[in-house]
């Protein structure tokens, strides 16, 4: 992968270069000026974010939070989690409802972990997870509010309500989609087991 980018980069400067070499650099210039400033704000929000999840890890706020949203785990991810797999998924769900995007991904990435069986193939419980990540479910989309925000927007919060009902939509198709799946899965190995 990382060779494709090189030759992308590479082919693109050429081509920037023979098209308009007056305007090479002062592209180039701006360009990393333009990634280095949003870097430094989603750094301020995210250290933000993963200071609140650290918080709420070292206070058990994560273990009460796993007995709240325990039905709704259960019935989303089955009744054979360990432990440590629904307090990693009860934290990364909340943080997703409040917005926290990527600060939320190393709960996922603790849940995955302790979800794999060593297989080297995805169960069920780690596809509902990574299609529950990819509809971007949330209640209030902070960090897109503040990026917003950091950018001038004259109403950063515009964009809730949009938000939670593509969200929504996408979240709940996603959940029906891998539960049929699923079902489907489990009716072929009883048929030919």
């Amino acid at each position: 992968m990382n060779r494709i980018w090189i030759f992308i980069i590479i082919i693109s400067l050429c081509l920037l270069i023979f098209a308009g070499p007056d305007k090479a650099l002062p592209a180039m210039l701006t360009a990393s000026n333009e990634a280095l400033s949003l870097s430094i704000k989603l750094m301020a929000v995210y250290a933000v974010w993963l200071g609140i999840i650290k918080i709420v890890e070292e206070t058990g706020i994560s273990k009460a939070l796993s007995k709240l949203l325990r039905p709704l785990v259960r019935f989303l991810f089955g009744k054979n989690l360990k432990e440590d797999t629904e307090k990693y998924i009860s934290v990364w769900f909340s943080s997703n409802l409040f917005g926290m995007g990527n600060a939320a991904t190393p709960m996922a990435i603790g849940a995955i972990e302790s979800m794999d069986d060593k297989t080297g193939r995805a169960t069920d419980e780690m596809i509902m997870l990574f299609v529950l990540s990819a509809s971007g479910f949330q209640l209030i989309p902070t960090t897109v509010i503040s990026l917003r925000a950091a950018a001038g927007s004259a109403n950063p919060g515009d964009i809730i309500l949009p938000t939670l009902i593509t969200a929504l939509v996408s979240a709940v198709a996603g959940v029906f989609i891998v539960k049929l799946i699923q079902r489907i899965g489990r009716k072929r190995k009883r048929l030919n087991g």
